[in-house]
């Protein structure tokens, strides 16, 4: 087993936890900035281990399917912070 190996492993292990972690609060979240804060998390943490799995396995395959994840990353988060109603600012 060599080192790169074992930093994958590692890389993978933490991915899947702060994927699971994110699970976790889109299921348990009391309101609705916190499912979506945490939806937001988990598809970064997605983005970024298929990132590692490219620089992992050297190639681009999973370049467009980056591309689209973050376009629905930003464009979700954009359209619940307008959707939502505001608190008013006294």
């Amino acid at each position: 087993m060599t080192p790169m190996d074992i930093v994958a492993i590692v890389a993978g292990i933490l991915f899947g936890a702060g994927a699971l972690a994110a699970v976790y609060r889109i299921i348990r979240g009391p309101s609705v900035l916190d499912r979506v804060i945490a939806s937001d998390v988990l598809v970064a943490t997605i983005i970024c281990a298929l990132g590692a799995e490219m620089a992992f396995n050297r190639h681009t395959d999973n370049l467009p399917v980056l591309l689209v994840l973050a376009l629905f990353a930003v464009l979700g988060s954009l359209s619940v912070a307008r959707f939502l109603p505001g608190r008013d600012r006294a």
